[in-house]
This record gives C-alpha cells, sequence and structure tokens, in this order.
C-alpha cells in the first residue's frame, strides 16, 4: 500500500511517498509555487504517475486542537485534489512537524539557505512517517 504526504506551504510544498509497502518513507520532492493552481497540476502529475493508495495532506491545527487560520485553504486544496484525481484526501495533524523539520536539519548541519530548500521536503516524510506509524498501531 503506498501512500503520499504532502506538506502545503505558502510558496514551497514538500511530498513524500511510502515504498509499495507503505512501511518506508522512500522518495520526497519540492513543488516550488506560489499559485494554488500549478501546485495541484503538479500534484495530479505526481499522484497519476505513482498511483499511490492513499494521499495525506498536513492540515494545520493550532495547539489546542482548533483549526489553523489557513485551515480553508488546505480544504480547497484537498477539494481540487479529490476532484481532479477521484482519490479521497486525508487531512493529518500537522502540527511541530516544519518545526521538527528544521531542528533535523539544523542537527545534520544544514545552513539556512540549505534548510529552506528541503525543509518542507522534511516535513512531509515527518507527516508520513507519524501517519505510518498510526496505520501500523492500529493494526496491532
Amino acid at each position: 500500500m503506498r501512500v503520499m504526504a504532502i506538506d502545503y506551504g505558502d510558496a514551497h510544498t514538500g511530498v513524500a511517498l511510502s515504498d509499495p509497502t507503505g512501511f518506508l518513507v522512500g522518495t520526497t520532492a519540492t513543488i516550488n509555487s506560489r499559485r494554488q493552481e500549478a501546485v495541484v497540476d503538479q500534484l495530479v502529475r505526481l499522484i497519476e504517475e505513482h498511483r499511490p493508495d492513499e494521499v495525506v495532506l498536513g492540515f494545520p491545527k493550532n495547539m489546542d486542537g482548533t483549526d489553523g487560520r489557513r485551515a480553508g485553504l488546505y480544504r480547497e486544496l484537498a477539494k481540487a485534489l479529490e476532484e481532479a484525481t477521484g482519490i479521497n484526501i486525508i487531512l493529518w495533524d500537522e502540527r511541530r512537524t516544519t518545526i521538527a523539520a528544521h531542528q533535523i536539519l539544523f542537527n545534520q548541519g544544514k545552513d539556512g539557505r540549505k534548510r529552506k530548500k528541503i525543509v518542507d521536503a522534511m516535513a512531509a516524510s515527518l507527516i508520513l512517517e507519524n501517519y505510518l506509524d498510526f496505520k501500523r498501531m492500529k493494526r496491532e
């Protein structure tokens, strides 16, 4: 079961894809665009190319569990992807993933400019890893 995770951002959108078994985080990519239409087009191409069984979209939540101020924008993206691909998009709590991604990259010695280029792909990997862990725990 292949799973794709998306970390949608203002200028960069990170994408992570699991291996075919749905056990490990595999490849990552970054879409560099501020236009939602361009992001949707590229995500649709990636979905068609990799044919994931599930697509998980990082969803902004406040620390108290309420929807973040950009929640509507993320719901619009999910709806556009569902209409374009026919795949149900799973909204997944992304609290602290970008912070964790920055910390991981900092600990690896990446400077600010290098981190900025890859932090969204790292955040998508963390979203995917959290989702895959959740699915494994649910099975047990």
